[in-house]
């Protein structure tokens, strides 16, 4: 047929040759009027509705909706080269941190991409978008029906939880194959705010303590064990630091003046935050955002203190997103960030973790030290068949580019004695980011000495290994709504504690006309003095094997462990360390 069919395409064209041709273009014609088949850019996001939300309503045509788009970046292979070396203590780079210009002009899109993608949003009637000083991301507002249209899948619905509503899309969204090629994820469509609470335990609290007991933790307690005398405070005025809030978390001003009275000691303190980004809100304050506040206050002294709140007050923003482009849009920010926020690694697409890894890499390029909580449910723990479970590793705690704390308790927990793992402590071993090179040595010497480990197939050993450090985790006293609560555990309380002890590092180097730290981990894998970090070797955190309800995941071991990382702060001592 085929050869019949050259042969006669071949000759003079005569009257059926002539309609075999227009026959052909006519079908032609019609293959190049279908649309090409949509890209998924998150085939693997997950679409299970999380534990508490209720689906209520798909959105009508005309209701508003937000999404963000991710532009692709130019140069994050440099970007990636560039934050080796100015990270690294060895390097003649070390603490040459880019401006934000600087850093825009290294990753923003390429015109192409600029032009192709604000043309079809164009074409589509979509002219309100912002963008940030990268141009990187575009926020963009219009109605339900139009995203649709863009996103074909995509449908929209209505999600409460409590008095929280969001907007997300109950089916993957796809893009035309040119604009795909643009775009590493479009936001506002799938990812629900994780609810990450603040534990509150009184279980095993002994009764028959020895004289020099305690109460719980407070920020007298934490100096004493860290060493931090009352002349540790911050004095210098170009240095701050930040915690963030998601998920309608508010902090009371009158809570944080409540708690510095109670609890503030006879060490040089503020009393007020400097400086808020986004709403604050109002209602009852959250525990964890009074926690992350007060001790990121206490530990980092007389620090300013700037609050990132990010609440979700637009049903269809990603929160953690917000925070993530507002970093992108501010030319001046603080140098340390705080963050008691993540996810699992499975329920999250590949590609929104890899870009927002790119995020990090930029913080660590303009020279912030970015801390994360490790979590409070230990190695996790996902069901992978009937009776079969793997450990469950947590996102962005796994990010190579961030710090990550894990948690400790007293070994007595009513007397300031050495510290032992506080089993909840999240750790383990990333799915998604491989070993970087400056923890592979500390990671190796771990999995070739460790005699008590779980068996191999529950976990990626040649995975980003966290966490990197630890601090206390359990028994804190914390004000919220003007009522002391005590027994307040988790990383939620370690993180803004580790945070504060860097601010007051960042101080001494900035007053010695030193760079601030910025991406911590490489120097703190080379860390050789003994006395910088307290070794947490007793103790290993909960998981599940199998069919057992809990189990044991890692344990403490000399030198880093996925548990409790390095270990804990010795303020005199990492302080030493961290100017050399």
């Amino acid at each position: 047929m085929t050869e019949i069919q050259c042969n006669s395409l071949s000759r003079s064209p005569g009257a059926a040759d002539m309609s075999h041709r227009i026959l052909l273009l006519l079908v032609l014609s019609v293959l190049l009027a279908v649309p090409s088949r949509g890209v998924y850019l998150e085939p693997d996001q997950s679409l299970r509705i999380p534990k508490g939300w209720t689906r209520t309503a798909r959105l009508a045509g005309s209701d508003p909706v937000i999404l963000t788009f991710a532009l692709k970046q130019q140069n994050v292979d440099k970007l990636q080269e560039l934050v080796g070396r100015v990270s690294d203590p060895e390097s003649s780079h070390y603490g040459q941190f880019l401006s934000l210009d600087e850093l825009r002009t290294l990753v923003q899109p390429s015109d192409d991409t600029l032009r192709i993608v604000r043309t079809w949003l164009e074409k589509h009637g979509v002219q309100e978008c912002d963008s940030v000083l990268t141009r990187d991301f575009l926020e963009c507002r219009t109605q339900a029906s139009v995203a649709e249209s863009l996103l074909p899948g995509a449908q929209f619905h209505r999600y409460e939880k409590g008095n929280v509503s969001v907007v997300r899309s109950s089916s993957v969204y796809s893009l035309i194959p040119e604009v795909a090629s643009q775009i590493d994820f479009v936001g506002g469509l799938h990812r629900f705010p994780p609810e990450r609470k603040v534990l509150r335990r009184s279980e095993n609290r002994q009764s028959d303590v020895d004289a020099g007991f305690h109460l719980g933790v407070t920020p007298s307690i934490l100096r004493q064990r860290y060493n931090l005398s009352a002349s540790d405070v911050g004095t210098h005025p170009n240095n701050s630091q930040a915690c963030a809030q998601f998920l309608e978390q508010y902090f009371h001003p009158g809570d944080l003046s409540e708690f510095m009275q109670l609890f503030g000691g006879s060490f040089q303190h503020r009393s007020e935050v400097d400086q808020v980004i986004g709403e604050q809100g109002g209602g009852r304050a959250g525990l964890e955002a009074s926690l992350d506040v007060e001790y990121i206050m206490s530990m980092g002294a007389n620090i300013s203190t700037w609050v990132f709140s990010n609440p979700g007050r637009h049903e269809s923003q990603e929160p953690f997103l917000e925070w993530m482009i507002l970093l992108s849009n501010m030319s001046s920010v603080p140098w340390v960030h705080t963050i008691s926020y993540g996810d699992d690694e499975d329920s999250l697409s590949v590609a929104f973790m890899q870009r927002i890894n790119a995020e990090f890499m930029k913080a660590a390029a303009r020279g912030l030290t970015v801390l994360f909580a490790s979590g409070d449910e230990g190695a996790g723990c996902r069901a992978v068949g009937k009776g079969k479970d793997v450990f469950r590793p947590s996102f962005p705690a796994s990010s190579p580019y961030v710090t990550t704390v894990g948690g400790t308790s007293f070994k007595n927990p009513f007397q300031v004695v050495y510290e032992v793992t506080d089993y909840i402590s999240g750790g383990g071993f990333s799915n998604v980011f491989p070993m970087p090179d400056y923890q592979v040595s500390a990671v190796s010497k771990y999995l070739k000495s460790t005699v008590k480990m779980p068996p191999d197939s529950y976990y990626n050993r040649s995975g980003r290994a966290y966490p990197d450090v630890a601090a206390l985790s359990d028994n804190y006293w914390v004000v919220t709504d003007r009522v002391p609560i005590p027994w307040v555990s988790g990383t939620s309380a370690s993180t803004p504690v580790f945070g504060g002890i860097l601010s007051l590092i960042n101080d001494q180097r900035i007053k010695r006309g030193l760079s601030p730290l910025g991406f911590l981990n490489p120097a703190l894998y080379r860390l050789q003095a003994a006395d910088a970090l307290y070794d947490v070797t007793e103790g290993c955190h909960l998981s599940c094997i199998d069919d057992l309800v809990l189990g044991q995941g890692f344990c403490a071991a000399p030198g880093w462990d996925p548990v409790t990382g390095w270990g804990t702060p010795n303020y005199p001592g990492l302080l030493k360390s961290l100017l050399q």
